[in-house]
């Protein structure tokens, strides 16, 4: 059937939307402003921030404006910019599926205001903080690429004290799943044994999966997505989203 399948279609939408999706500068920047105010402000003592960092030197963002993000984080760099501070949304999508939202604002209400009308206009429903939070656990999870030997993927991971792993789709690399409080050291285990770390992040994980059969619902969850991640107040957005296996042969 040679890519004419409906799942084939379905399966190329589901794996733009599972991908990890370039932030805009914006964002980016609120991530190194926010980190550098949790913990001290220079990178090799604070993890979070140097995880930020690189991912914004990743995307391309000058030195000069990384450097001004540390700043204002640190409270050095006065320019009138209002304070960030994560929030965490919750809301339900087309067919009851959960979704999630990571969130960096300096205005809760705007910030509600845009996640409720994209919600509204793409067929869910913006909930209360705690409707569906309980279905997802918070993991630290390190993505490896490249050549990846699974003996010494077992050592290194039991080394760095790591739950488990899992192979992505497509097999396009592994990822390390851990506790939140151990994603450093996992991260710096699997670095010193040699593996290639394209990611080191924390990520709410669903413990249950909403499975939907309807091709007409999958796209409006996937719409749903798209427009949430749009917002540059939204750092992330999770779901429990499945897909009927009846849709996967092709």
């Amino acid at each position: 059937m040679a890519g004419h399948s409906k799942w084939a279609n379905i399966k190329r939408q589901k794996a733009r939307v599972d991908a990890k999706k370039g932030k805009t500068f914006t964002q980016l920047s609120r991530a190194i402003i926010v980190a550098a105010r949790q913990g001290i402000p220079d990178p090799a003592g604070n993890f979070q921030l140097r995880t930020a960092i690189e991912k914004a030197k990743a995307a391309g963002i000058p030195n000069e404006n990384i450097e001004r993000a540390i700043a204002k984080g640190a409270g050095t760099y006065n320019d009138g910019e209002a304070n960030y501070e994560e929030i965490r949304y919750e809301g339900y999508g087309p067919g009851g599926v959960a979704i999630l939202i990571e969130a960096l604002t300096d205005n809760r209400n705007r910030t509600a205001a845009d996640l409720r009308s994209a919600f509204t206009k793409n067929g869910g429903n913006l909930g209360e903080t705690g409707c569906v939070s309980w279905m997802f656990r918070h993991k630290g999870i390190v993505t490896l690429t490249g050549d990846i030997e699974e003996e010494t993927l077992l050592e290194a991971s039991l080394v760095g004290e790591a739950e488990s792993y899992r192979v992505r789709e497509d097999d396009d690399g592994v990822e390390v799943l851990t506790t939140v409080e151990n994603l450093e050291h996992l991260n710096q285990t699997l670095q010193e044994a040699g593996f290639v770390v394209e990611d080191a992040e924390l990520r709410w994980l669903p413990e249950t999966a909403m499975t939907l059969e309807e091709d007409s619902q999958i796209q409006a969850v996937l719409k749903l997505i798209d427009s949430l991640e749009t917002l540059d107040d939204v750092q992330g957005v999770t779901s429990n989203l499945a897909i009927a296996p009846a849709l996967t042969r092709v």
